[in-house]
């Protein structure tokens, strides 16, 4: 299932300027088989981070600078409480967004965000041209 989602972004972002993932945590599984498919550095942001490779970051109130110029930004189950802050900063920055909730939780979807099923996982995603149209 990680290495499905992990493919997927892959081949689809793999001309991106640059993917976050917001709230790492300690499962770099998906981060680590980005970096060794991409030529980008994939960034790592937590609230507490628990490696040296993960910037210490509040995804409801985020330093900027971190996510500029991003293509995606990811999240890998995210508590509920969370999804409407990392929405909200991948409509500021312009980036498209994919979270991936844990099977018990439903998404705050907010109408943005489609199901995907890629190959054995389902995720959400939000592309921003289509953020676009709802800010309309």
């Amino acid at each position: 299932m990680w290495n499905d989602l992990a493919d997927y972004i892959i081949k689809n972002y793999a001309d991106a300027s640059k993917i976050v993932e917001v709230g790492a945590g300690n499962f770099l599984k998906v981060a680590l088989n980005l970096q060794r498919h991409l030529k980008m550095d994939i960034i790592l942001t937590d609230i507490k981070p628990s490696h040296n490779s993960i910037i210490k970051d509040d995804i409801c109130d985020p330093n900027l600078k971190i996510y500029g110029n991003a293509s995606l930004i990811y999240s890998i189950r995210p508590p509920e409480e969370l999804q409407p802050c990392i929405m909200k900063l991948a409509e500021k920055i312009g980036a498209d967004l994919i979270i991936k909730p844990l099977a018990t939780d439903s998404i705050n979807t907010y109408r943005k965000m489609k199901l995907v099923n890629y190959k054995r996982t389902i995720f959400y995603k939000m592309c921003y041209d289509e953020m676009a149209k709802f800010k309309r």
